[in-house]
């Protein structure tokens, strides 16, 4: 997703990216083991189980990242000065990922 204003950057500690990059790869296994079950024809509700496994690895990710992004990013811009645009940008997130739920 490339954004046509200027691209926002945030840092984060090498323990953080590690943190987020194994979650994420366990996840990626997650979804590979659901292809597999679909080709070997697996039961329905143990592929449903793995599905909703998944989402909730997902939104844990996603839980986090708002979590950081509110605590270092908002904050930031709120003692810069910038903090209108920072809550109307916080605001407009938690409307798209609710609608992710």
């Amino acid at each position: 997703m490339h954004n046509s204003e200027e691209e926002k950057l945030t840092h984060r500690s090498t323990k953080e990216k590690d943190k987020l990059v194994t979650r994420l790869k366990r996840i990626e296994g997650q979804v590979r083991g659901i292809q597999n079950m679909i080709e070997n024809d697996r039961y329905c509700v143990d592929i449903l189980t793995q599905i909703s496994a998944i989402n909730s690895a997902m939104n844990n990710v996603g839980l986090h990242l708002l979590e950081n992004h509110t605590r270092h990013c908002v904050s930031d811009a709120i003692k810069d000065g910038n903090g209108e645009e920072a809550i109307q940008e916080l605001m407009d997130v938690f409307k798209r990922f609710s609608k992710s739920q």
